[in-house]
C-alpha cells in the first residue's frame, strides 16, 4: 500500500504510520521499517525519519509463515482407505485445509488424526491434498497418504483422466434437456471474491457437461447432473449462472432469500469420483451418499448409471489443449 504525505509534516515516520495503520502496533511498524518492508521514495529508511510533503511511503506486509496443520479428532465419513489413498464423503460446511480464517477444524486436521501422516508435497497447510472442494460443497474427495500417490493423483487430475460427477439444484429450468458449456473462467473484474466467465485469452478454459434430471414446479428448481472435464474454481456455480440458472442456496452467485427452495445449504454435491489407483493402476469408482436435502428432487427418480470410461481427447497435433498442471490445484465446483 502507498501513502503520499499531505499533512503532519515533521512527525516521525513510525508515529505517522501508527495513525494510518491502526491495525499495526508501533513496534510492528518499526520492525517492518528495519527489515525493509517500509520504504520512502523507493529507498530503505529509519523509524525516526521525519515525514515531508509529497513523500511516498510504501508499506509491504509480508504474508505470515503458514503454521503446520495439527491433528484433531473430528468425525469423518470414510468411503475408502488403504496404504496409499483415502476417499472421504466431505460434509457441507467443512473446509478442506487450514487457511486464513480457518486455522483448524478442517478435513486435513481430521485426516492427520486418523492417518498420522499424509503426503508432504502440498506443504504444511495442505498435506495430502490433490484436489479440493469448496467449504459448502459436500461429497467425494480423494487424499494422498504418500508422495508417490500424490504425484499419481495430481497427474490424473491435471490430464483429465478422472471422472467427476456432481449433483446440483438450480433455480428455474434450462430450456434444453442437456448441453455442454465451454468458456474461460477467471477472477471477476470487480468483485474479487467471485469468479466469472471471461473473454478468450484470459482466465482458463473450463468445460462442464450438464443434464436436467428433474424439474420441481412447486419450487421452480431443477436437479441437474454436472460432469466436469476441468477443475476451475467455482466452475459449476459460474457455468450454471452463465446459463441463467444459479445454484439454490449459493450466497455468492445467487440470492437464497429470494429462492422458493430453501434447503439451508449450497445445493452442490460431489456425487461420483473415479480414478486409477496410484499403486495398482486399477480403476476405482466411488459414490457419496446423496444428502437428505436432495430428497424432494429424488423421490421416484432413477439415477443414471456410471458412464463408460472415455479416452481423453487430443488436438490434431497430439497435444491436449486443456492440459494444465494447475488443474489439480483449483477448487472443483
Amino acid at each position: 500500500m502507498l501513502f503520499v504525505v499531505e499533512d503532519l509534516f515533521g512527525m516521525r515516520l513510525d508515529q505517522y504510520l501508527v495513525g494510518r495503520l491502526p491495525e499495526l502496533s508501533r513496534a510492528r511498524i518499526q520492525a517492518l521499517i528495519k527489515e525493509g518492508s517500509i520504504t520512502v521514495n523507493g529507498r530503505a529508511t529509519k523509524a525516526k525519519t521525519p515525514v515531508e510533503r509529497g513523500m511516498h511511503i510504501e508499506v509491504t506486509i509480508p504474508e505470515p509463515e503458514p503454521a503446520e496443520a495439527q491433528p484433531q479428532d473430528l468425525p469423518l465419513d470414510i468411503l475408502y482407505e488403504d496404504a496409499d489413498v483415502v476417499v472421504v464423503n466431505k460434509e457441507s460446511g467443512m473446509v478442506v485445509h487450514p487457511a486464513a480464517g480457518n486455522p483448524d477444524g478442517t478435513l486435513v486436521n481430521a485426516l492427520l488424526f486418523r492417518c498420522g501422516d499424509l503426503s508432504g508435497i502440498g506443504g504444511v497447510e495442505r498435506p495430502g491434498i490433490v484436489h479440493r472442494l469448496d467449504k459448502d460443497t459436500s461429497g467425494c474427495i480423494a487424499v494422498a497418504k504418500n508422495d508417490a500417490a500424490h504425484l499419481s493423483l495430481t497427474t490424473q487430475f491435471a490430464r483429465r483422466e478422472t471422472t467427476k460427477i456432481y449433483l446440483a439444484v438450480v433455480q428455474g429450468c434450462p430450456k434444453e434437456e442437456s448441453g455442454t458449456i465451454f468458456t474461460n473462467i477467471g477472477r471477476h473484474p470487480v468483485n474479487r471474491m467471485r469468479m466469472a466467465v471471461v473473454n478468450p485469452g484470459s482466465g482458463k478454459p473450463a468445460i462442464t457437461d450438464w443434464k436436467v434430471l428433474r424439474y420441481d414446479a412447486s419450487t421452480n428448481s431443477s436437479l441437474v447432473m454436472c460432469t466436469l472435464h476441468t477443475g476451475r474454481t467455482h466452475q459449476i456455480r459460474v457455468h450454471m449462472l452463465h446459463l441463467g440458472h444459479p445454484l439454490i442456496g449459493d450466497p455468492i452467485y445467487a440470492h437464497p432469500a429470494r429462492q422458493k427452495a430453501r434447503p439451508g445449504r449450497l445445493m452442490l454435491h460431489a456425487w461420483r469420483l473415479g480414478f486409477r489407483h496410484p499403486r495398482t493402476d486399477r480403476r476405482l469408482e466411488f459414490e457419496a451418499p446423496i444428502p437428505p436435502e436432495y430428497t424432494p428432487w429424488l423421490v421416484g427418480l432413477e439415477l443414471p448409471p456410471w458412464p463408460a470410461e472415455e479416452p481423453r481427447l487430443h488436438s490434431a497435433s497430439g497435444e491436449d489443449p486443456l492440459l494444465d498442471p494447475e488443474d489439480a490445484e483449483d477448487a472443483e465446483d
